[in-house]
């Protein structure tokens, strides 16, 4: 049934909204792509995982000090790896170097501290799925579009109706001029980075909870930039058309030609995107930037 593969597409599309928001934000104010944001979601969803299995903690506490903590650990990962890059004035394809650097180690981490072994959420919602309409709907399915769309609604009044949204707006137009009008430049590196990271622990539980969460779980992140380059680098509307349109073609690809056909279908609309327009649906010129 048409209606629901396209309810599985949008179930999809909306946590790879989450993180491909993330992606966009840090691009839009530093102007490189952070590869270490997937392995921020990956380990949002082991702390979700340890607190619901191990301190046994309702769903939504859980949910919430994941995103707390992965959130965190990005303001962490900016002031160690990418602050001293970025006051050097160095190319941006430093920043890269750095993010993917930062990638393998928290990756390698993971797997010596913790295992390669998969790792299971508890059963904490319910099964059964609601149908509306003749159209079946999950509750963790339900829960994470919900979610995603609450999320959104808050970041865009953050970014278009308060003086944070004002700062970082005048920070990605030029970090120099911004400092010299009295913005707190590195505070609202920080704030972004807070901001983006916990959006990518949200979406890491509702992976793991969706699937299963193991080391390499970042890799969705891949598919999450593949909706931020199809939006448009640095466009917060792009990344999310990017992402439901990718979470669409996804579940439409796997029902109607193949499953194993899903990822080079995937894939090759990168490749199309960037011979064709390199800036997406929603970027503007993104040249010198990595």
């Amino acid at each position: 049934m048409i209606w629901q593969q396209i309810v599985n597409g949008i179930s999809v599309g909306s946590i790879y909204a989450l993180m491909a928001t993330g992606y966009a934000l840090i691009y839009s104010l530093l102007g490189f792509s952070n590869w270490a944001h997937g392995d921020i979601a990956m380990v949002g969803a082991y702390l979700g995982f340890f607190f619901v299995a191990s301190l046994h903690l309702p769903w939504w506490a859980a949910l919430i000090l994941a995103l707390l903590g992965a959130g965190l650990l990005s303001v962490i990962s900016e002031r160690v790896a990418y602050r001293k890059i970025r006051k050097n004035n160095s190319p941006t394809m430093f920043l890269m170097i750095a993010a993917m650097g930062l990638s393998v180690a928290l990756q390698n981490f993971v797997l010596v501290t913790i295992g390669s072994k998969f790792k299971t959420y508890p059963q904490i919602l319910p099964v059964k799925a609601i149908e509306i309409g003749g159209v079946y709907v999950g509750l963790l399915d339900l829960i994470s579009f919900l979610g995603a769309v609450i999320v959104i609604i808050i970041l865009y009044y953050l970014i278009e109706r308060t003086k944070f949204g004002l700062a970082v707006k005048a920070a990605a137009a030029n970090m120099q001029v911004a400092s010299l009008l009295g913005i707190n430049v590195d505070k609202y590196i920080s704030l972004v980075f807070l901001l983006a990271g916990s959006l990518a622990g949200l979406s890491g539980v509702f992976l793991g909870m969706k699937y299963t969460v193991y080391p390499q779980l970042g890799n969705f992140a891949l598919k999450a930039f593949i909706a931020s380059v199809f939006g448009g680098l640095g466009s917060v509307p792009g990344a999310i058309v990017g992402a439901l349109f990718i979470g669409l073609m996804e579940v439409f690809v796997a029902g109607y030609v193949s499953a194993g056909l899903r990822d080079l279908f995937t894939f090759t609309l990168l490749v199309a995107v960037l011979v064709i327009r390199p800036t997406g649906l929603f970027g503007k010129d993104i040249q010198d930037k990595a």
